[in-house]
């Protein structure tokens, strides 16, 4: 059955003034004519009857939703947002990427343990809640980033030195002082996360699969901040990949069973380490670097993905 006799209709979950989002709405239109933004505070699970309402539409009468961000900002409540998506998933409705997958990618913990136990190299990293074990940690990797375990483009990261570390242009702290900025960071992040600060050749790489395959590689490059982030002045460029770093990062994302998926990865003497698996990132990157819309590559694989499970019988669970 083509699509002009009968066409899709699916809803991208994400919010109202996202770039992103956005551009997935308007691939979805041009391809399909409907147009449907779920944001996830609008939406009401209704468990005693299997229904998940968006401002009083029944979201299993779609025939798939695109998830780009589950919310404005990461915390345990992301969580919840997709434990409600697991019923529409339950009820037959295509979710891209599956919940199941995106769930533990949204706390940083949970992504860092499975890809350690997957054997993926990283970035040395302890995690604790005792500040004696994070001011050993600082001392034997000389300066660590303390990362929240819910959060992106850096947000609310911090770099702690060890005294007598080589500070560059961030101030260098005593051992009282380093004591007091890890008792502060506690305050506010309870389960530590302590990754040793990588010396970047000033920039870290997004990897970009689209269904499992190999879609392109761009570059972030520091802006002068110790982070590339772009929130904090980095830059997109083009860059081609060796095909190590490529191996590594199909070796990562293949551990999560995602549709969409960027693995941001950094060059070091001791070949490249991972720092990371994301669900929702990549566009702009792809965009600005590549020259790629990512958000119709997406759109043109989700299209093709439903068609080609049109014959089989619907209402299959998804995990």
């Amino acid at each position: 059955m083509s699509q002009a006799q009968s066409p899709l209709r699916i809803g991208v979950v994400g919010v109202e003034d996202g770039w992103s989002t956005q551009q997935l709405l308007d691939a979805l239109e041009a391809r399909t004519g409907y147009r449907r933004l779920i944001e996830m505070q609008d939406v009401t699970l209704d468990l005693e009857r299997g229904r998940l309402i968006h401002q009083g539409f029944d979201l299993g009468e779609l025939d798939a939703v695109i998830v780009k961000k589950i919310a404005r900002t990461y915390s345990p409540a992301a969580l919840d947002r997709v434990e409600m998506l697991r019923v529409l998933a339950g009820a037959g409705v295509r979710v891209f990427s599956r919940p199941g997958s995106i769930m533990t990618l949204i706390d940083r913990l949970s992504c860092t343990v499975k890809l350690r136990l997957g054997q993926i190299p990283m970035p040395a990293t302890v995690i604790t809640e005792s500040v004696d074990a994070a001011m050993a940690a600082i001392a034997r990797y000389g300066a660590v980033v303390a990362k929240p375990l819910y959060t992106s483009k850096a947000r609310g990261m911090l770099v702690l030195r060890a005294p007598g570390s080589e500070a560059g242009s961030e101030a260098e702290a005593d051992a009282t002082e380093l004591r007091a900025q890890v008792e502060a960071f506690r305050a506010a992040n309870p389960v530590m996360y302590l990754q040793q600060l990588i010396d970047m050749p000033g920039r870290d790489l997004g990897v970009v699969f689209l269904g499992g395959e190999y879609l392109a590689t761009y570059a972030r490059v520091s802006g002068g901040s110790w982070t590339t982030s772009t929130s904090k002045g980095g830059k997109y460029q083009p860059h081609a990949p060796s095909d190590e770093v490529i191996a590594l990062a199909h070796r990562a994302q293949a551990l999560f069973d995602l549709d969409f998926t960027c693995v941001d990865v950094v060059e070091t003497d001791d070949g490249p380490k991972v720092f990371e698996v994301s669900a929702f990132g990549g566009f702009r990157g792809l965009l600005h670097a590549c020259d790629i819309d990512a958000a119709a590559r997406y759109v043109d694989y989700a299209l093709a993905e439903l068609e080609r499970a049109r014959p089989t019988t619907p209402g299959s669970p998804q995990p």
